[in-house]
């Protein structure tokens, strides 16, 4: 029951997550894909740049900043790498960024945040 309440928590996060980075001028490509190293949860592209976002959602402020750490990140650009080619185009940038929510706080946009 409780990995039902995160998923759906989860999910929810990432709906929030792509209408705040639609509001900020990026258009969303696509949500939740799915590669054989793990899931990105949106793939994201402005002025040039394609960010894929990985989205964490806690119940209390406070907790973001233990939401995100290298080992995920690297899980992330494992995955980024089997999929990258189909989203970039030629001379666009491409980077992993993260979107930490939670109730009460404004989302926390971390950009480039994996750096091997």
């Amino acid at each position: 029951m409780k990995r039902k309440l995160a998923e759906q928590s989860g999910r929810q996060a990432e709906r929030w997550a792509s209408v705040w980075l639609r509001l900020k001028g990026w258009k969303v490509l696509a949500q939740r894909v799915k590669t054989p190293r793990g899931e990105i949860d949106l793939i994201c592209r402005r002025s040039g740049i394609v960010a894929f976002v990985e989205v964490k959602f806690r119940k209390r402020a406070v907790d973001l900043d233990h939401a995100i750490d290298a080992y995920r990140l690297k899980r992330v650009a494992a995955a980024v790498e089997c999929v990258a080619h189909e989203y970039v185009r030629d001379g666009e940038d491409m980077r992993v960024d993260v979107i930490l929510l939670a109730p009460g706080v404004l989302p926390r946009h971390i950009t480039n945040a994996w750096q091997p």
